[in-house]
């Protein structure tokens, strides 16, 4: 993955369209409400890209999704209220525009200068986003001189702003970059997929075994030890045989975990007791048994004390450490002592030398929320771009862009 960057082209008085991953939380999606950005850690990954770009006199017109509108008519999902937090971030104005493409956005990009920043309408309200239409493409191209990528989060959809921009811009003579932050993206994630030190150790967790199933193969082929929590431990606990009371099984996938055990139990680290209750509320009374020991009438909610000393014994000593997925249903305060205890251990790791990528989604905002972000070698802006990177999968995002 070796691909050139935005430090590899001249930008100067040119205008750079900039894919970023400004699909931040909303205060409201009451279309009638002021909805403002309610966290702005997207915003703020993109400005070292976006800064460089403006120190090196380049005009930016940015482009992003936001949400899931079904129409352009869910004007909740506008990107206006992303305009205002981006201009407070970077201390200049910024110009959002109410267009995707089209003569208005045309017509008002002629007019940049150097420096100027413009920001167009949610992609998705395009209906040629997401099928990657060729004529949207040639018009995004046709605004601009060059194009950065650097929205690591979109990288495994082969979208308009994605993908076919990149070959109509390709075609045109321009260039098609990097920019820093999917650089530290693909060089992170890349270290674990191409050439991972040893000792290597995969931690998994989440709900389904079934949405990591390829992930885990191919882990197999490289990582030393897959240490198992959340939800999907309870499948590969009933696939040997325990008795795991009224806890989420999926009973689909429990012909794959036997599977994934006889090919390499040695190399699984199950839960040796887990935190059950009654029911799934956040007030729930908790107890900590044994996995022998699950109650017929309890759930098992989070991985217990035991399993967590374990775990920290098998990571000790690592070189490499992949987390994906958090270790119980840690939106309940009760039942997320397993998750934040381990973003505790893995920090540590990190001061001891040790390399820690957290792979997206459930994972970030659990670091997120134990305030230790800045304690991990690389927290991945991307949960689904990241799951398929690690599972071997070429991402459409990233192979469409210039090759050094």
């Amino acid at each position: 993955m070796n691909k050139k960057t935005v430090t590899d082209i001249d930008v100067k008085g040119k205008k750079v369209l900039v894919r970023v991953d400004f699909n931040v939380p909303l205060s409201s999606k009451d279309p009638n409400d002021e909805i403002v950005v309610t966290d702005d850690t997207r915003i703020q990954a993109a400005l070292p890209t976006l800064t460089y770009l403006l120190e090196k006199d380049a005009a930016l017109i940015l482009c992003s999704h936001l949400g899931r509108p079904k129409t352009a008519a869910d004007k909740q999902y506008s990107m206006d209220p992303v305009a205002i937090a981006l201009s407070d971030a970077l201390q200049r104005p910024v110009t959002k525009l109410d267009e995707l493409v089209g003569a208005s956005v045309t017509e008002a990009v002629s007019q940049m200068q150097p420096g100027d920043v413009i920001l167009l309408e949610n992609s998705r309200f395009h209906p040629g986003e997401t099928k990657n239409d060729p004529q949207l493409s040639q018009q995004l191209a046709a605004l601009t001189d060059a194009y950065v990528n650097d929205a690591f989060g979109s990288a495994h959809r082969a979208h308009a702003t994605t993908e076919g921009v990149v070959q109509a811009i390709r075609a045109k003579g321009g260039p098609a970059v990097a920019g820093f932050l999917m650089e530290k993206e693909i060089a992170a994630l890349g270290t674990a997929v191409d050439n991972p030190p040893h000792p290597y150790i995969a931690i998994m967790g989440g709900a389904k075994i079934s949405d990591k199933i390829k992930l885990m193969d191919n882990l197999l082929k490289t990582a030393d030890k897959i240490l198992v929590g959340g939800g999907m431990a309870n499948t590969f606990l009933q696939a040997q045989g325990h008795e795991i009371g009224t806890s989420l099984v999926e009973e689909d996938a429990l012909p794959e975990a036997k599977r994934l055990l006889d090919m390499a139990s040695d190399r699984f680290v199950l839960p040796l007791d887990v935190v059950v209750a009654p029911e799934f509320k956040a007030d729930a009374p908790a107890t900590t048994v044994s996995v022998d020991a699950i109650p017929a009438d309890q759930m098992a909610l989070d991985i217990g004390p035991q399993t967590l000393d374990h775990f920290q014994e098998v990571l000790e000593g690592a070189r490499l450490v992949i987390w994906n997925g958090p270790m119980g249903v840690f939106e309940f305060e009760r039942f997320a002592t397993g998750t934040n205890e381990l973003a505790q251990i893995l920090a540590g790791l990190v001061d001891g030398g040790t390399q820690v990528i957290i792979g997206g989604g459930d994972s970030a905002a659990a670091v997120n929320d134990a305030g230790l972000t800045d304690k991990m070698t690389h927290v991945s802006t991307g949960g689904g771009a990241s799951l398929e990177l690690l599972e071997g999968k070429t991402l459409p995002g990233i192979a469409a862009l210039d090759n050094k």
